[in-house]
This record gives structure tokens, C-alpha cells and sequence, in this order.
């Protein structure tokens, strides 16, 4: 892609607030003097708003702090002026009843920010996954100049010889107790074992995916999505990522000349190949929608079909974040990925070049970390998007984290309400199961949790997991944690809660489930669905007002992003009246 700079110098939209002798000016101008700036940087630079997720309850961007300095200095360096601004933090590990529910929100305050002060640009500080999509939905709806740094993931969790991954032990261990395999004191003796350092979970779960879709979709400087949190490269990253938002302020690179259709197919095939999670699709749908951007499911499954899982990950594989840092990270995956013809080389990149002109030089460094084609993880490794008349706007499911033997199979519903249901049955020996069921839950879905939860990767009943069983097909309308793993379907559109079949489902029918065929079929008579969902009754509203119900009431399904359909395509800088 030709991107043409915008002639420099020339009047920034922060000189509306900043530049002028008017009585609005010197009260914007004089207020921010009393932080000991002095009169000429007030001068027509550009202004580069560092927006900065970090909280002490995001235990994942606690460092974020730290990296901002980092980003201040490569801004003045570059001859702008840097204000931190902090900005709402979704943590996906304290937030109730999940981080998924407050991304929308996230990415309302992040635009309105961006819109209402006096900002040229942004440095996006992201980390825990939900900050990462919910600060791009926001800067691609104001169309500001901005560019992307993550926090990275944490060091390598090391248990009695063994690596531990974020998320992906926790969710084997707890299987383990659950079948005798593991006491609980072990548990605990690992739980320190597992956060050992400062960032974000150093599986390819969401967090790393997330940085990974920022990289591929040319949001972020090339070699961002790996380097350690705790590494002195990561600073590096941040002060190189301050001194390139000041350029790209004066070229007037915006988000809408990265974006573009060709990015998000890059982004997308980069998924399959890093086996990322699942999650990708909901948040890269929903960034497509701010900018205008024509992204479907049917993409995702048109563009990932035939990449093969090259990154040898947990949860897919073996190894974690920091082997892939060293082994040579993103820039590897992306150089293999344009060797084999799966990625436009031309799409523009936030340092200016495209992004075949940025992998060129890549170098492996581990064959055992970043495979060979030939022996990839998965020959299929993209999102597979299920349809049949249980998902008729379409489900999701990771192949490359799933059991082969299961991936065409045909079982009796063992069905669960909601997640309190699951909860509140699973472990009863009395429950009428075996490994050849599938597990269905309803309400789980945007609407239904609400919010949408990770709790799709239902922990399997004991009684089968002491048979030695470690997966079952699960279906549901809910996310699962990119550090999870098993052959689960997520994401069923429409959900439960909003009408859509899995809402009838009864314990007994018989699913099928055929992922090479991309089939979810519920066996029951077109005219027995019929008169099920004629019977079926909304669930009463939880929620009277607050935000909660505003989500409940505005969000789209799954399978369009879970967005808030207010907030698509609404893109520009405007300067807002001045009421002064």
C-alpha cells in the first residue's frame, strides 16, 4: 500500500486548546502550566497522549508504569510533549462476572478520552487481553494517530522440572486434583510457581494473541508481541514505540490506513499459525466494525483454513512465550507465512513500510519452537467456523488445541441451564455421563452470562476423568480462555439468551459434530425445532439499570464482534465546542 505523508509543520488539533492568545487558551494553557511546563512547549509539537491501563488490580500491566517513563523519554526525544493519561482497565483475573463485559465499556471511555482533550496522538499501553482490543476499538473510532505497545508476557513458570503455563496448568492441575492425579497441597505448592514475574500469561493465550494480532495487523513496532516483560528489550520497545508516534503525528498515519482489509487477513492467518486463541474472533470483528472494515466469520474460516499451527505453544504445544521471544518471535511467523503466499506484504505498518519489508530478515533460531510446515502442530490450524441448525449464525472451535478423535463425532446432549447448573451437577457420580456425551450449556453468551464469560472449557466430570478421559466435546454460547485447550465449540450464535437454538436443547437428543465438514447439527426434525423455540420463554431480565443493562440491551451476538451496534463505523477527530 502508498501512503503519501501529510506535509509538515502544520496546525495540530491540541492548538485548538493550546495555541493562541484567546481567554480559552490561557485557561487551557495556564491550568497545565502548574505542573512546571514550560511556555514553549506549548508551541504547535505534537501532544502524544500515553494511554496507560495499568492498576494494581491488573496484576498483568502492574508494570506498566515503569514502561510509560520509558515511552515519555522516546517522546521528548522526538521533539513532542507526553502526558500520561490513565485510562479504564479490564482485568481478566479480578473483574466479575468477566473482563468481556466491560471491554465495550473500556472502548467508550478510551474514544471519548481520545476525542474530548487535547491529544495528537496516542501511545496505546496494553497488556491483559481485554485492554488490548478495547484501546484499538477506541483509537480506530476517534482516528487519531496511534500505535501500540504491550507490557509482554512473563517469564517461564517452572514446576518441579517441569514448565508451567499460565492458565493452560492451572486448568490441567485442576483435573488432576479432580482425579486423584495430584493432592492439593501440590496445587498450591505450584500456584506460586506459576506468576513468577511481571506480565501478561506467557502461554498463546488471549493476552499473547492479542499482542500478536496488534503486530500482524500492523498496529504495533515489528518484534512487540514477544519480548518478556521483564526483559530490557521491552523497555527499548517502549521508548523506540514514543519516538515513532511523534513521526507518525507529523505524516498523519491513522489507524484507518492500517486497518484495512488486508491487515485483518493478515491478522487472521497469523492466528492460525501461532494457534491463537479463539478470542481473536470476537475482538478483531468488533475492531473491523469501528473502522467500516467488511470482516465475517466466513473470513476467518476462508483465510485460516489451510494455515497450518507452526508455533509450538502452549496450549497447543510444548514450550511458552519466552522460547519464542528467543527463538525469534512474531516476525519469524509472519516471514513464513509471506513464503508461502499467505500474506499481503504490502499492507502498511505503523514504522511506515509495509510489512513484508519489515519480516524480510527474520531469522529462526529454534526449529523446535517455530516449526518446519511439515511438522506443524496442525496441518489446519485456523479457527474452524461450525454452522448447521444449532448455530446457525455460526460457532467456533480451535482445532489445534482439540483431539483428533474427536473431531468427528456424533453423542447423546447432557445439557446444563447455565453455568450454576454445571456447577452444582458436575461432580455428582449420579449424573448420567460418560465420555462419549457432549456437554452442552446454555446462557453462557453475551446476553446470557452476561458478558460472555470464559467458562466454555468445562471441567469434565470426575467420574470420567478417573477412567483416564481428558476431553469431551463441550458445546456452549461462551468464550474460553486462550490458555485453555480441548475439543470445545464456543461461541454458538445466536445464544441462549437471546432465542437462538441451543436455548432447547434437551438432555438426550443426539449432536453431531463434523469440523472437517464445518457441521453442528442438533437430530432433531426441522419441525420439532420449530415448536420448541415457539414454546421457549426469555429469560427475565437481570439487570433494571447501570451499564449492565445498557450491555444487555445494545450488545450484538458473538458472531459480529459483541460490540454495541451504536458504536460501529462512528470514526473522527472532531475538536468538541470549547464551553469556556
Amino acid at each position: 500500500m502508498t501512503f503519501t505523508p501529510a506535509s509538515w509543520p502544520r496546525r495540530l488539533r491540541s492548538q485548538e486548546w493550546y495555541g493562541g492568545t484567546s481567554r480559552d487558551n490561557i485557561y487551557h494553557r495556564g491550568w497545565l502550566k502548574n505542573q512546571g511546563y514550560p511556555d514553549d512547549l506549548f508551541d504547535g509539537r505534537p501532544v502524544i497522549g500515553i494511554l496507560n491501563t495499568w492498576s494494581d488490580l491488573t496484576p498483568c500491566n502492574g508494570h506498566l508504569r515503569e514502561l510509560a517513563e520509558k515511552v515519555k523519554a522516546g517522546v521528548w526525544e522526538a521533539g513532542g510533549f507526553p502526558v500520561e493519561v490513565p485510562v479504564f482497565s479490564a482485568s481478566e483475573n479480578t473483574f466479575r462476572p468477566t473482563a468481556m463485559m466491560y471491554r465495550n465499556l473500556a472502548a467508550m471511555a478510551v474514544e471519548e478520552v481520545m476525542r474530548a482533550q487535547p491529544i495528537d496522538g496516542a501511545v496505546l499501553l496494553v497488556g491483559c487481553d481485554k485492554t488490548t482490543p478495547s484501546l484499538m476499538m477506541g483509537a480506530a473510532s476517534t482516528d487519531i494517530p496511534s500505535i501500540v505497545v504491550t507490557g509482554g508476557p512473563m517469564l517461564n513458570g517452572w514446576f518441579r522440572g517441569e514448565r508451567v503455563g499460565s492458565g493452560t496448568a492451572l486448568w490441567q492441575m485442576s483435573e488432576d486434583i479432580k482425579a486423584g492425579k495430584m493432592t492439593q497441597d501440590e496445587f498450591l505448592e505450584a500456584e506460586q510457581a506459576m506468576s513468577r514475574s511481571s506480565g501478561t500469561c506467557n502461554t498463546m493465550g488471549t493476552a499473547s494473541t492479542m499482542a500478536s494480532m496488534a503486530e500482524a495487523l500492523g498496529m504495533a513496532l515489528s518484534g512487540n508481541a514477544a519480548i518478556p516483560g521483564v526483559d530490557s528489550r521491552r523497555r527499548v520497545m517502549a521508548q523506540l514505540t514514543g519516538r515513532r508516534i511523534v513521526q507518525m503525528v507529523k505524516d498523519d498515519l491513522k489507524p484507518s490506513d492500517i486497518l484495512t482489509k488486508n491487515a485483518f487477513e493478515n491478522a487472521i492467518r497469523c492466528n492460525g499459525a501461532i494457534g491463537g486463541s479463539t478470542n481473536a474472533v470476537i475482538h478483531l470483528l468488533a475492531l473491523a466494525g469501528r473502522v467500516g472494515v467488511d470482516v465475517t466469520l466466513d473470513d476467518w474460516d476462508r483465510c485460516g483454513r489451510d494455515v497450518p499451527t507452526i508455533v509450538n505453544l502452549m496450549p497447543s504445544g510444548k514450550y511458552l512465550m519466552e522460547e519464542f521471544f528467543y527463538a525469534g518471535g512474531l516476525p519469524v511467523v509472519l516471514k513464513r507465512l509471506s513464503e508461502a503466499g499467505m500474506l499481503h506484504d504490502d499492507a502498511l505498518t505503523v514504522s511506515g513500510t509495509t510489512i513484508g519489508e519489515e519480516v524480510k530478515g527474520a531469522t529462526n533460531w529454534n526449529d523446535d519452537v517455530i516449526l518446519p510446515v511439515e511438522k506443524a502442530l496442525a496441518a489446519s490450524g485456523g479457527i474452524a467456523v461450525l454452522r448447521g441448525n444449532l448455530a446457525p449464525n455460526g460457532a467456533v472451535l480451535k482445532p489445534s488445541a482439540a483431539s483428533p478423535h474427536l473431531m468427528k463425532h456424533r453423542g447423546r446432549a447432557v445439557v446444563f441451564e447455565d453455568i450454576d447448573d454445571y456447577k452444582a451437577r458436575i461432580e455428582d457420580d449420579a449424573l448420567d455421563i460418560d465420555e462419549n456425551c457432549v456437554m452442552v450449556m446454555k446462557n453462557c453468551g453475551p446476553k446470557g452470562y452476561p458478558g460472555m464469560s470464559e467458562v466454555g472449557n468445562m471441567g469434565l466430570p470426575p467420574k470420567v476423568l478417573k477412567k483416564g478421559i481428558t476431553d469431551m466435546v463441550r458445546i456452549s454460547d461462551a468464550r474460553m480462555s486462550g490458555t485453555a485447550y480441548g475439543t470445545v465449540v464456543l461461541h454458538t450464535a445466536p445464544e441462549a439468551a437471546a432465542g437462538g437454538p441451543l436455548a432447547v436443547v434437551q438432555t438426550g437428543d443426539m449432536i453431531e459434530l463434523d469440523v472437517e465438514a464445518r457441521r453442528i447439527h442438533l437430530d432433531i426434525s426441522d419441525e420439532e425445532l420449530a415448536a420448541r423455540l415457539a414454546d421457549w420463554t426469555p429469560p427475565a431480565p437481570m439487570f433494571t439499570s447501570g451499564y449492565s443493562k445498557m450491555f444487555v440491551d445494545m450488545v450484538e451476538g458473538a458472531d459480529t464482534g459483541a460490540d454495541f451496534t451504536i458504536l460501529k463505523g462512528n470514526r473522527g477527530h472532531e475538536v468538541p465546542r470549547d464551553s469556556h
